[in-house]
């Protein structure tokens, strides 16, 4: 039986096949990543992420730092065991890991939301291309909290292959570190000034100085809400929305905390669709979002050279049936 019949406006369910699970990133063709490995000019490398311990106080109760242990087995722990009969270490450990506390890719099983797509009147809870909740991704289970992704994990994106041509729009230096919601005439305005041009097939990275306030705040040691600094996109904006959709682009990456502006899901009476940029992305046209990258130095670089595309390979961990993941993004100029 079909999981749906009828599909969301502004989706593309099915453009790349009945069963696809990685959307947009379809569009990273072979000929794609050649263009891409043509930017690169210098050989020089940037490392987009920050510690994966950073932020060691949260910016979001559900999403803590990992914990580092050592290994066991019947013998205790597996760190500075000496070996027997011999003068060789072995050290082994193991790690509790919040999958999308730091620099992370979002899964296009992060966010669903209820919608009638049998067509018999009655919404379900589905999430890209038709795939549904309990049915392809599995709620907790049992007393460990169990939970898997059978459709949709981020083992997909990890299988995708993901390199290809990123491109810069540096917010920061248009508009500085103050709360912004940026609307498509912003980013056009940016994008000009900075001679940007993005070719279906792109990463779109968004900087935005909000790295900066993380490591700031993590030097001070304290707890200050900032993820509402800085810009962000203005998911209500219908023209920016219909212009991501044209665009092409395969994954939109940010270094700020959820990419879009939070106004909406932080308000007193929050509206239906809480995170609309999220909603157009993740469930409607499958456009990976990656969120708490570290892109200061990057950035400076390409502003100083008036370039603003580079080389990017930013493949997640292969963790079958997870909805998210962290990585170490790199960029090559």
């Amino acid at each position: 039986m079909a999981r749906w019949t009828n599909r969301p406006d502004g989706s593309n369910w099915g453009d790349f096949g009945e069963d696809d699970q990685v959307g947009r990133m379809n569009l990273l063709t072979p000929a794609r990543r050649l263009a891409a490995m043509r930017e690169v000019r210098e050989g020089i490398v940037f490392t987009l992420s920050l510690p994966l311990d950073i932020p060691t106080i949260p910016l979001a109760p559900s999403r803590r730092p990992p914990v580092l242990s050592a290994a066991r087995d019947e013998g205790g722990d597996v760190y500075n065991r000496r070996d027997p009969d011999g003068d060789e270490l072995t050290c082994d450990d193991r790690v509790l890991l919040h999958t999308q506390h730091s620099t992370q890719w979002d899964s296009l099983a992060h966010r669903g939301r209820a919608f009638d797509a049998d067509g018999d009147g009655v919404a379900e809870m589905v999430y890209y291309n038709g795939y549904r909740a309990d049915e392809h991704v599995h709620g907790p289970d049992g007393a460990d909290h169990a939970t898997r992704a059978r459709a949709l994990g981020i083992e997909t994106l990890a299988m995708a292959g993901v390199q290809g041509r990123g491109v810069l729009i540096n917010l920061e230096a248009a508009f500085g570190r103050e709360g912004r919601a940026v609307t498509f005439a912003d980013l056009r305005s940016a994008m000009d000034a900075q001679g940007v041009e993005v070719q279906p097939g792109d990463f779109l990275l968004l900087y935005t100085g909000f790295d900066q306030l993380v490591l700031e705040r993590e030097a001070r040691g304290d707890g200050a809400f900032i993820a509402t600094q800085c810009c962000a996109l203005d998911g209500t904006d219908a023209p920016l929305l219909q212009w991501i959709v044209d665009s092409g682009i395969v994954a939109i990456c940010s270094d700020n905390v959820a990419v879009e502006a939070l106004d909406s899901i932080l308000a007193a009476d929050p509206p239906p669709l809480r995170l609309p940029l999220h909603d157009l992305c993740l469930f409607r046209q499958g456009i990976f979002l990656g969120e708490l990258w570290y892109l200061k130095d990057l950035a400076d670089w390409l502003l100083a050279r008036k370039r603003h595309a580079f080389l990017l390979t930013a493949p997640p961990l292969r963790l079958p049936g997870s909805v998210g993941s962290p990585l170490t993004p790199i960029a090559t100029v």
